[in-house]
């Protein structure tokens, strides 16, 4: 009737007729406005039989009225209802399928997952015991002799100022070791283990001090003031920067894969000399393949190994450290360090037990 100006009673009842069977057979929403769309929309047989009443008699006019009106309550009588059952059937599957059965035995105690620091801070351990290397953990308050003094820090060295340790009140404290230093202060390296060991062991001497460290960084996307490192150092006859290098690349395959390797470049430490940026060639580095900075090492500077009363004429040796988090910020590809610093258990549970 589309484009028509004449009212057909019989053509509009028929389409209506049909639109209710096709309505009481409908199953889903969208099916039930598909049907509503073609029998009472803009464009169909009920809405130009309407517009066609216009131009009829008066007496054809109010019958035409009478028709149309019973026509369109009829349909939409029968749109409500089925749309009412629809709704209703759609709920109904909707909360079977969230249906919890209060009868089934449930773990009322869910089983936790491990930070993923201290499991990488582990394999870290296991690769250094595994090449008859000792692990050392060291005191996290330390005194500024250990920590700067027998390092090699000259008393204006940067590092020792306020804006980047934490100094612990009280003087004239007495370590394990029997040394009384003037001020105490929360490590700001694992390097501090290097003296330590020297004197508390003796030469030769392969140890690895893994842990916490104290620096006064504001906390960003990768810093914090209290972080892990991981300090290696070996002393003994007749090493050299390929030992060191050796260990560096070991230590990188472990961490990272057989692909990654490690390159030195030349810098500065007061406790090393010669010393080098570590660099570390990662295979999965945003943008493609590439080498990113991951921590410094070098050759023991004689000054250190005289603190601890070696002779560096005898006894050579090398030291490096990395950082604990930046190891993981890189394996896993986590952009965010709050994410580490945070205790949201939801980033821990990404990480399988044992992983």
């Amino acid at each position: 009737m589309a484009g028509s100006s004449t009212f057909d009673a019989e053509k509009v009842t028929d389409a209506v007729i049909e639109g209710i069977a096709k309505i009481k057979d409908a199953s889903t929403m969208e099916g039930l406005k598909a049907i509503k769309a073609q029998y009472a929309g803009a464009d169909s047989v009920m809405t130009q039989a309407s517009r066609a009443i216009g131009g009829l008699g008066k007496d054809e006019k109010k019958t035409a009225g009478q028709l149309m009106g019973k026509l369109r309550a009829d349909f939409g009588r029968a749109y409500g209802l089925k749309e009412s059952e629809v709704k209703a059937e759609d709920e109904a599957r909707k909360l079977g399928s969230e249906t919890v059965d209060m009868t089934l035995p449930v773990n009322r105690k869910p089983i936790g997952s491990r930070h993923p620091l201290p499991k990488l801070m582990e394999d870290v351990e296991d690769l250094f015991i595994s090449m008859g290397w000792q692990i050392s953990e060291g005191p996290e308050v330390e005194t500024e002799w250990y920590d700067f003094d027998a390092l090699n820090f000259g008393p204006d060295h940067p590092a020792r100022q306020m804006q980047d340790t934490f100094y612990v009140k009280g003087n004239q404290a007495r370590d394990a070791a029997g040394f009384v230093g003037s001020n105490m202060v929360l490590r700001t390296q694992t390097s501090s283990d290097q003296v330590r060991g020297l004197i508390a062991r003796g030469v030769p001497l392969y140890i690895a001090s893994p842990g916490r460290v104290f620096r006064t960084d504001e906390l960003d996307a990768t810093h914090t003031p209290v972080f892990h490192q991981c300090e290696a150092l070996a002393v003994d006859k007749n090493l050299t920067m390929g030992d060191l290098k050796g260990v560096l690349d070991k230590l990188a395959v472990t961490m990272f894969g057989p692909e990654a390797k490690s390159r030195l470049r030349p810098s500065y430490f007061p406790f090393t000399e010669p010393s080098a940026e570590l660099d570390l060639w990662f295979p999965d580095k945003k943008g493609g393949p590439g080498w990113i900075e991951w921590g410094g090492c070098g050759m023991v500077n004689p000054n250190v190994l005289r603190s601890a009363g070696i002779d560096p004429d005898v006894y050579t040796g090398f030291a490096f450290g990395v950082g604990m988090e930046r190891t993981l910020l890189l394996r896993h590809d986590i952009n965010d360090m709050h994410d580490l610093v945070e205790g949201d258990v939801r980033f821990s549970k990404q990480f399988v037990m044992g992983e």
